[in-house]
């Protein structure tokens, strides 16, 4: 797979633009630093990103940063925290696998469907996760974005979250 494969699976054009800028800084390595990361490239869809850093020794994900629309969904500090104290139980479990599978392969990451469910509050859209490298090589963070429409009632209204993986 190639990362124009992946590109034209997004649906959302400020996915799609969040994608590009990833692949523009990567350059050709396989995987660009947070550092190489340019805001300004991006300034209309900040709202809508969100980041992990990721330990190896400790294998674990810690909130770097989130967009205004991506901290609403989680109703509580994003940047610093654990993974573990911002997902619940299975939530957790499902997101932690999905995460540590784009930076371990490393691999490009696509769904579309429920995107966030937490306590009464729902959300239907498409989600991608990229991995970052600070050398290029093994993985230590996930940089994606969020575009979703919430949705009230249960959360058996909208579709499940379907997923798309694509190698780098």
């Amino acid at each position: 797979m190639s990362f124009q494969q992946f590109e034209q699976t997004v649906v959302s054009p400020a996915l799609k633009h969040v994608a590009r800028h990833w692949n523009a800084v990567r350059g050709s390595r396989a995987m660009p630093a947070w550092d190489d990361i340019v805001p300004s490239q991006i300034a209309a869809e900040l709202t809508i990103v969100w980041s992990y850093r990721y330990d190896r020794m400790a294998d674990a994900f810690t909130g770097r940063l989130a967009g205004d629309q991506i901290e609403k969904i989680f109703g509580k500090k994003f940047r610093g925290s654990p993974m573990s104290k911002l997902y619940r139980g299975d939530d957790f479990t499902q997101m932690f696998a999905r995460f540590k599978r784009v930076v371990r392969e490393p691999a490009l990451y696509r769904s579309e469907g429920m995107v966030f469910r937490f306590a009464d509050r729902y959300g239907h859209g498409e989600r991608i996760a990229l991995p970052l490298a600070d050398g290029g090589v093994a993985g230590d963070g996930i940089f994606g974005a969020t575009k979703y429409n919430s949705i009230g009632g249960t959360p058996g209204h909208g579709l499940p979250e379907c997923e798309s993986w694509f190698a780098v």
